[in-house]
């Protein structure tokens, strides 16, 4: 029984050749290209970010140039997985999306790491109509506005919002002090441009109001206006 489980341990396929290994390394970088470019058209210029994008090919090569290594080698194979489990990655998601991207990039460089160039085609050309036919999609912001100001100024804040968003505003915070005040409404895009078709900036028309010092707008993606 351990002469078996040695075996296996030791077993392999064999060494791939030089001609393989390019082979591989080609179609990844072909088919890390069409995941960078898939990646450049669904993303809009406000959340792309090039040095991520060209990350994905780097991840493709990289996946590829391990599984070059390991292939069927169950020895290779476990102390690589003992190797990972001790690296801590730590990256910044802004986009959902973007981890959809990083596992295409980790599945075509495993695909391509074993010769397996069909499956990888075939799933990244299904990936890529998928990515371009609905990877453009906006997320249904929430906005929060926030108007500061002296306490006198609360009643006509609160007519003002309540005319240019017709009551849909859900007041959220209220802070007082002696002499200041802080309201917080929650609002939707749409509500957003309904209002700004209709009656222009609110900003600027709350800042007409006497005693209103400050408004700020900020969405869900932590893009500020004011």
């Amino acid at each position: 029984m351990r002469d078996i489980l040695f075996e296996l341990l030791n077993a392999s396929t064999g060494a791939l050749t030089l001609e393989d290994i390019l082979l591989n390394f080609l179609v990844a970088s072909i088919i890390g290209i069409v995941i960078y470019i898939s990646y450049r058209f669904s993303h809009s210029s406000a959340v792309y970010s090039a040095r991520f994008n060209v990350s994905l090919i780097m991840i493709t090569l990289t996946t590829t140039l391990v599984m070059n290594v390991i292939g069927n080698n169950i020895a290779l194979s476990l102390g690589m997985v003992g190797a990972l489990s001790i690296v801590r990655f730590r990256t910044a998601i802004k986009d959902p999306r973007d981890a959809t991207y990083i596992f295409w990039g980790i599945a075509v460089g495993i695909c391509c790491g074993v010769s397996e160039y069909l499956i990888a085609a075939i799933g990244s050309g299904v990936i890529f109509l998928f990515m371009i036919l609905f990877g453009s999609i906006k997320s249904n912001d929430r906005y929060l506005l926030i108007v500061r100001g002296e306490q006198v100024s609360e009643k006509a804040v609160d007519d003002l919002i309540s005319r240019l968003f017709t009551g849909k505003a859900a007041l959220k915070v209220k802070n007082t002090s002696k002499e200041t005040i802080e309201l917080i409404y929650e609002l939707s895009s749409k509500m957003l441009v309904t209002s700004e078709t209709k009656h222009g900036s609110a900003s600027e028309a709350l800042h007409n109001i006497a005693g209103v010092r400050s408004v700020s707008l900020v969405s869900q993606n932590d893009e500020i206006s004011r």
